[in-house]
Parts: structure tokens; sequence; C-alpha cells
């Protein structure tokens, strides 16, 4: 089975709780991995940018994926983040890591090295010939300082079989269209912006890893579902009730915004390591609002 057909519809880019002395709260990853499944998520992603991946140590990592994996016990799918920006240590990290039962690995592109399309291209080249699973690009220029050109996205699908698929995080229509227009069948097509994901289903995108699916699991997914049915009119009446929290989001950074919608929702301590610090009080305060005006977001 392809990708293309094994994570159709939305996946969750789930969140990693802490507790108050910043230690993993695993009674509240349980509660959420039954949350985003008991609510329609087609697969999880463990281990993403969302999930704090750059300040959670390897022994950690391999932790987190070994419980989640166990707690999802193959009711959806579930998808692993392995990237960096040492292709070496990556290599090893690939080799070493608990992947029997994922679908596929996601890797972020090299940040700040900032290397040429052909860098990238060797990059992901030398890492899907060791993954074990299947290898999704995850183009997000905003944060790793160089982007994966439509030519190069479209040369690692036809020349590297090991990689299958990609996120799109990029926010350029342009260039999710020009991937759309000349990928292979077979090669998977997600969205990485919750925001653009509307627009981004109606020109063939198969699906997304959604930041806003982690506090929204029912609305989110039931809009990607009804927009993939080709239902676009009742896809837009959902997408518009949420375009505010999409705001809310990310107006400080990710994922100070969703964490702080699921303190309030009960489910996590809202809590994130340094770097990143809470969202402010103000705007903490008005996601408590616009729950408590709009029930319908939970």
């Amino acid at each position: 089975m392809s990708l293309r057909t094994q994570l159709r519809g939305t996946g969750v880019a789930l969140i990693t709780p802490f507790n108050n002395d910043f230690s993993i709260d695993y009674e509240a990853l349980n509660r959420m991995i039954d949350h985003m499944i008991a609510n329609g998520v087609d697969y999880i992603v463990s281990m993403g940018t969302t999930g704090e991946s750059p300040t959670v140590s390897k022994e950690e990592k391999r932790t987190l994926v070994e419980y989640t994996v166990q707690k999802v016990n193959k009711r959806v799918p579930v998808v692993v983040g392995i990237g960096g920006n040492s292709t070496a240590e990556l290599v090893k990290e690939l080799q070493s890591f608990p992947l029997d039962d994922v679908v596929a690995i996601l890797s972020v592109s090299p940040y700040y090295s900032k290397p040429s399309q052909e860098g990238l291209f060797q990059h992901y080249k030398t890492i899907a010939a060791v993954a074990p699973k299947p290898v999704i690009l995850y183009n997000v220029p905003g944060r790793t300082g160089r982007g994966l050109s439509p030519e190069t996205v479209i040369r690692l699908a036809r020349e590297v079989p090991n990689v299958a698929g990609i996120k799109d995080a990029a926010g350029d229509m342009m260039q999710s269209m020009q991937v759309l227009k000349d990928r292979p069948d077979d090669f998977l097509v997600c969205s990485g912006e919750d925001g653009l994901a509307l627009p981004q289903l109606a020109c063939g995108m198969d699906g997304l890893i959604s930041v806003a699916a982690n506090c929204m699991p029912r609305k989110f997914s039931d809009m990607v579902r009804l927009a993939l049915e080709g239902r676009l009119k009742d896809a837009k009446q959902l997408n518009d009730a949420m375009l505010e929290v999409y705001e809310l989001l990310f107006v400080e950074n990710n994922p100070a915004g969703v964490k702080s919608f699921l303190s309030h929702l009960g489910l996590i301590k809202n809590m994130v390591r340094l770097p990143l610090v809470p969202l402010s009080e103000a705007y903490h305060r008005k996601t408590k609002e616009l729950l408590e005006k709009d029930p319908t977001l939970r």
C-alpha cells in the first residue's frame, strides 16, 4: 500500500506534554493520543517540530516513540520525525531508532547550513539509502533557512526510490502546484500549513500534517475529509470558523499557541521548554475567551 493511501487525510503533529519540572508528562501524552484517535485524526506524527524535538534528548525521543507506538497500538498509522543538519549523524540515528512499527520517517531539510539544491538532493539520497522506512521530505524554509525547490522535490521523487512524499510548509502556492503537477502517481503530497490547507487540498494535495488538529481534532479532520471528497463549500464553512484559531496558534511561536489551547481544555499543563516560553498572558486569555465563545472548537 502506498503512502498516498495510508496517509490520506489528517495527520496530527503531536505536541510533547511536560510536567511542571519540564519532564515528559506521559499521563497527558496518553490522554492526547486517545483524544486524537477518538476524534477522527487519520494518523499521528511523533517528534515533529510541534513536539519540540530540538529540546528533547535522543534518549527521550527513543522512549517517546516507543511509548507512542505502543499506546497507538496500530489503531492509526504512526510517522516519526527524524531530521537534522548533519547527514552523517542522521544516518547513525536512522540505523539505531526503534522504527519497526512506524509507517514512515518525516525528515526536515538541513537547517542553518543553507546547502545548495544539489546538497539537499545528496543529503536526502544518503539518508533514504539507509532509512528502514519510506522518507517524507519536510520543506519548511521559514525554519531551516533553505527551501527545497520544486525541481529538487521532483528529482528526489523520481530518482530516489525510498523518498515517498513531502510535507510542504513553504507557504508558496505556485511551488505547491508545480510539485502537484509533476509528481509521480504514488508520491504523497501533504500540506504543512493549517491556514493554507483548504486551497492546497482543492489543488490536489492528499491531506496535511496539522498543528491545529491537536486542539480541534474533530472539526479539523472533518474539514479535511469534506475537502478531499470535493465538498469544498461545506469544508470552507468549517474552515472559516477556525481562522481565528489559526492566527492564535502561531501568533508568537509554535507550540506555545497550541499548548495554551490544550491547557484551557484540561488536557495538558501549559509548559514548554526553553528557549520557548508560554504564550503571553494577553493571548493566553484570548484563547480561553475564544473557546468560551465557540464551544464547537473543542
